[in-house]
């Protein structure tokens, strides 16, 4: 699979000045880290899981997560298990489906219409119990599976679905990857989330080569003081909510070896509603790029504010994020492509012949780069432009927005 793999070779010829690479389930931790991009949630009590994931993968969608816990009352989880395994042996026995390839060497080129690259596929369970009995009830199709997500992560409670996980490696024969999501009271209330975070830290650094990514419960944090972002504000407006995401980057989201990519937080409007604020997207970029139309339609389903979410997300630290509805898929995505400026700039500051360090003027002639201070950005922009691309000079986010949605 590949992010806008979706769409016509030659549109991305005319896009991307270096294009997205392929990657597969089975590819290195750090690339599927930043690969996840938007990760679509779903019921796993949708009848037709099957046809939906496909449906998705056909639009773009390079991770899912079929979900057991929140989205679903505690009556219907037995139901959505069963309707796991049903779904999940419906996907293997797709002949025009590949997932994890044994037959089909890594970096072997496709087009969207000759193949479905079925998404990487997560489940989130209620207790650790459900990882192993899952993936026994699985049998073969397990294969399709890239790991869990587990909830409401804490070091006591994480360590059992940890271990839970390891049992289930063990036994399927697989990698298997947890995405720890951090919503619990503990982290939230001031005077127990050092000692929470501490212990977060410890437990994740022990299965690290088993955690792929940490998500951020934001619903969760908000619920426990009666709070609800309206769509004119982002998490970053709500300012015991970003107090947390600042802490949690903080302790586990260092560039020094020691963090994980922290993924951002879910947004949770898709409709139109009443709005109090002025929109929050120029004109000047939809006008250059002929697209005004878009630019209402975005406004009018209240996606200019996640467009200003995502780009906070990067901002404080933040890689990917927690989608739920398809809408939000392409502007993740978009926003996620390196531009040609951040490229250039990268790459002049890992060139090896300024080891040494210093200050140099950017290509762009607009800011200074300063070469050991701006050395693990310019790092962690490299490998975003691997799995997301790099748009040519003259391609900005309207381009790769209009080119994601028409498919």
């Amino acid at each position: 699979m590949r992010h806008f793999g979706h769409i016509p070779s030659a549109v991305r010829t005319g896009l991307f000045h270096r294009e997205p690479v392929e990657f597969t389930p089975d590819s290195p931790a750090r690339t599927l880290a930043v690969a996840l991009g938007a990760t679509l949630y779903s019921p796993a009590t949708r009848p037709r899981l099957a046809d939906a994931v496909r449906k998705q993968a056909g639009r773009g969608v390079v991770s899912m997560v079929l979900c057991l816990e929140d989205s679903i009352s505690d009556a219907e989880v037995e139901a959505g298990e069963a309707n796991l395994v049903r779904h999940f042996a419906d996907l293997a026995a797709d002949p025009a489906a590949r997932t994890r390839p044994s037959e089909e060497p890594a970096g072997t080129v496709t087009d969207a219409d000759t193949a479905t690259d079925l998404p990487l596929l997560f489940i989130r369970v209620r207790e650790p119990r459900q990882i192993t009995d899952l993936v026994d009830r699985l049998g073969a199709s397990a294969r399709l599976l890239s790991g869990f997500v587990l909830p409401k992560f804490t070091e006591t409670r994480g360590r059992a679905f940890l271990e839970a996980l390891v049992e289930a490696e063990r036994t399927s024969g697989r990698r298997l990857f947890a995405m720890p999501v951090l919503e619990s009271p503990e982290l939230l209330h001031l005077e127990t989330r050092a000692e929470t975070l501490a212990g977060i830290a410890s437990i994740t650094d022990k299965y690290r080569d088993r955690v792929l990514a940490l998500r951020l419960g934001v619903t969760d944090f908000c619920s426990a003081y009666g709070l609800r972002r309206s769509p004119d504000m982002t998490a970053y407006d709500i300012k015991i909510v970003a107090n947390v995401i600042a802490d949690v980057v903080n302790v586990l989201g260092r560039s020094d070896g020691t963090g994980f990519t922290v993924t951002g937080p879910v947004w949770e409007y898709f409709r139109p509603g009443e709005r109090m604020f002025k929109p929050q997207l120029r004109r000047s970029p939809f006008l250059e790029g002929r697209a005004e139309d878009l630019r209402t339609a975005l406004i009018e389903h209240d996606l200019d504010g996640l467009l200003r979410e995502i780009e906070l997300d990067r901002a404080n630290g933040l890689l990917g994020k927690t989608c739920i509805h398809p809408t939000h898929v392409v502007p993740v995505h978009a926003l996620s492509v390196v531009s040609h400026e951040e490229w250039s700039d990268a790459q002049d500051i890992l060139r090896p012949d300024r080891d040494g360090g210093g200050v140099l003027r950017s290509a762009y002639t607009n800011k200074m780069n300063e070469v050991k201070p701006h050395r693990a950005w310019a790092e962690r922009t490299l490998l975003r432009a691997e799995v997301f691309g790099v748009a040519k000079e003259d391609v900005g986010f309207v381009d790769l927005l209009t080119a994601g949605l028409a498919g």
